[in-house]
């Protein structure tokens, strides 16, 4: 961290350098509106309208530089932050990257159940996760000896069984079409992981900590819900606003018509369909679902 030593006056913001989560992630910083650019073979990117630092690091080394407090914010999967073991607040489940770290065996195999796979070897990345689930497994308690060998690959998990350096593999899935392909099954989930927010537990700078998880907040609620709007006889209102009860409660307005009233709220995106032909068969008129580009929650 020598190279972020003279940014003192700014909040590091940790963030996947590549893969599953980066793209999401630089996505959702931009529209929190936090400005960067990020240039060729820098892992460093400064702000240009907020006091932010963001370093682009490899997922798995983020929750320990933010259990570290070396970093304030970061953004990482569950199942690092899991397999690191460090302290670190889950301040926000950013409801992307999901997926699943999965005992997996060869299809056509011996092996259907995971107490088969007592004594046999197992090759993740996930040790740690690994160790803990064959401990439970085999009934041991924490750090004692295993019957069963668990070996790290940090790469190319899935080609672990076909190439016989193991019996079974824990790796992430996410669609099953790597796992399909290289002609595995899952026959047990060791943990359900997705993208969060993750927070140091001594932050440096807590106002601006609050700020940016208030901006994306905005932007998550954004993502998950529209805004609904539509005009509603007075003697089915209380129907109407059964469907459309809002975040906290909608709004209703007078209109220049005593029998009606407009009303705004906010609905779940991917119920909109079904809500505006319930509102329609109760009596409203003149519904609009209008997008929202970002908010305050």
């Amino acid at each position: 961290m020598d190279l972020v030593n003279h940014l003192e006056d700014r909040l590091l913001f940790a963030v996947p350098k590549k893969g599953r989560l980066y793209e999401k992630a630089v996505q959702l910083l931009k529209g929190s509106d936090v400005e960067f650019h990020r240039h060729n073979r820098l892992d460093i990117a400064l702000s240009t309208n907020m006091p932010v630092a963001l370093i682009f690091l490899p997922a798995a080394d983020i929750p320990v530089f933010v259990g570290e407090g070396r970093c304030d914010l970061g953004i990482t999967g569950v199942d690092q932050v899991e397999e690191s073991e460090v302290d670190v607040e889950l301040a926000l489940d950013l409801r992307f990257g999901k997926c699943k770290l999965q005992v997996q065996v060869p299809k056509d195999g011996e092996y259907k159940e995971p107490k088969q796979l007592i004594g046999k070897t197992i090759v993740s990345s996930f040790t740690t996760l690994t160790r803990k689930y064959f401990e439970k497994l085999e009934g041991v308690e924490a750090g004692q000896p295993l019957k069963t060998k668990i070996k790290h690959v940090g790469g190319s998990v899935e080609a672990s069984c076909a190439l016989g350096v193991a019996d079974a593999i824990v790796d992430l899935v996410e669609s099953g079409e790597t796992m399909r392909a290289a002609g595995l099954i899952d026959i047990d989930t060791v943990l359900s992981t997705s993208a969060y927010l993750i927070q140091s537990k001594t932050p440096a700078e807590p106002e601006l900590v609050n700020k940016l998880k208030s901006r994306i907040e905005g932007v998550l609620a954004a993502q998950k819900f529209v805004l609904c709007t539509y005009n509603a006889p007075r003697d089915n209102l209380t129907s109407l606003l059964s469907l459309t009860p809002g975040r906290r409660a909608p709004t209703v307005s007078p209109i220049d018509d005593d029998g009606w009233v407009s009303v705004s709220s906010m609905i779940q995106r991917d119920s909109k369909g079904e809500i505006m032909d319930k509102l329609k068969d109760l009596g409203a008129s003149d519904i609009m679902v209008t997008e929202i580009s970002n908010c305050r929650v």
